[in-house]
């Protein structure tokens, strides 16, 4: 869990301080653009700006920090509109008086005629502030901004929304895989415990090794490919014990991987899947050749297997096995448009091939 609020863009956190200071600059730059191309030149505009974007301020936290979760969020809308129409009015006084105090006396001595009540004549403090056409011109300055900083605000609440539910999904896929895998390897244990095997307590051992590493080391959304292949490395010494000679295995690994992350389990599935069907009574000589390779952060994974003769009508290759489908759900959510994966059902081979950008994932890093 990220600390909340913050967000992350490229591998860099922003804290939620930074984007709030960054929103309000971003605000007081659009402002000083517009007014000084429409209304008076970029320097006045930026001088002037800086007086109206404490009003700016105060009225959208107090709107978007108080009145919308406190009473509209809540449904208590008879008081949401009552203290609405207080600060909205409020909001464009107070503007109004920056506009008397600050900004008109200036683009008076700045353009001689610029202030709309100075043609006319207009004296008495109150009378410019209540003055009807730069009454309404404050209306429409205070509240841009504020529906600016709205937009943006409901955008983030879609988008946390957004994560949640994926976050939620995500974690379910991946639950999934831990009794799916507990269950496949304690039958193994099983079968051995039962032959009166030696090799059972070695098992047990490695079995642990590998508990250890899903219960408490997954629990984040990457971690490093050196420790996933390590884990995969040890499945695969687990498997050889059951099986002994009757099961030929290949595992080979290419390439630097320091310093590189994947989502937790994402490779395992692929690789006990191959152990579920490549092991079959009824193949003769069983062998699973696993291969994976990494060149600039580039992950390309290729799992083969022998299976017995095909059945009459064969299943779709690319429907796969349940961990097959769990991962493959899990690759459209953390890696959208950044893998490629093919599955080959070809007589007595069975062939996955995984390649994986991992430059590119899902930017699920917004934390409410």
């Amino acid at each position: 869990m990220q600390p909340s609020g913050d967000i992350y863009l490229g591998g860099l956190r922003i804290s939620r301080l930074t984007q709030h200071i960054l929103f309000w600059i971003a605000a007081y730059v659009i402002m000083v653009l517009v007014y000084g191309y429409s209304k008076t030149t970029y320097s006045a505009a930026a001088r002037n700006n800086f007086f109206y974007i404490p009003v700016h301020v105060v009225y959208f936290y107090t709107l978007s920090g108080w009145l919308i979760p406190q009473f509209l969020l809540k449904r208590r809308y008879v008081y949401f509109f009552v203290l609405f129409s207080i600060v909205f009015f409020a909001a464009i006084y107070l503007t109004r008086f920056v506009d008397v105090l600050f900004v008109e006396p200036y683009l008076v001595r700045l353009y001689g005629s610029y202030a709309v009540w100075y043609d006319e004549g207009v004296k008495g403090f109150w009378d410019k502030v209540l003055y009807p056409n730069a009454f309404f011109g404050a209306l429409k300055g205070v509240n841009f901004i504020l529906w600016f900083g709205l937009a943006i605000k409901l955008f983030k609440l879609l988008l946390e929304r957004r994560n949640a539910a994926l976050e939620a999904e995500l974690n379910f896929l991946k639950g999934q895989i831990h009794p799916h895998f507990l269950f496949n390897t304690l039958n193994n244990l099983y079968g051995l415990t039962l032959s009166g095997s030696d090799q059972s307590p070695q098992m047990v051992l490695k079995l642990s090794g590998i508990l250890r590493y899903m219960l408490y080391e997954c629990n984040t959304d990457r971690i490093e490919l050196q420790k996933e292949v390590q884990m995969i490395s040890a499945y695969i010494e687990l498997e050889k014990i059951r099986y002994g000679e009757r099961l030929d295995v290949q595992f080979s690994v290419n390439g630097d991987y320091d310093n590189i992350e994947i989502s937790p389990l994402l490779i395992l599935p692929f690789v006990e899947n191959a152990f579920k069907h490549g092991t079959s009574e009824q193949v003769g000589n069983c062998w699973i050749n696993i291969d994976l390779q990494l060149q600039n952060r580039r992950l390309k994974l290729k799992v083969s297997n022998s299976k017995p003769e095909p059945a009459e009508h064969p299943a779709d290759p690319s429907e796969g096995s349940i961990g097959l489908k769990n991962v493959k759900k899990r690759l459209e959510l953390l890696y959208p448009d950044a893998y490629k994966l093919k599955l080959f059902d070809e007589g007595e081979l069975f062939l996955a091939v995984l390649e994986l950008n991992l430059k590119r994932s899902n930017p699920l890093r917004y934390e409410s």
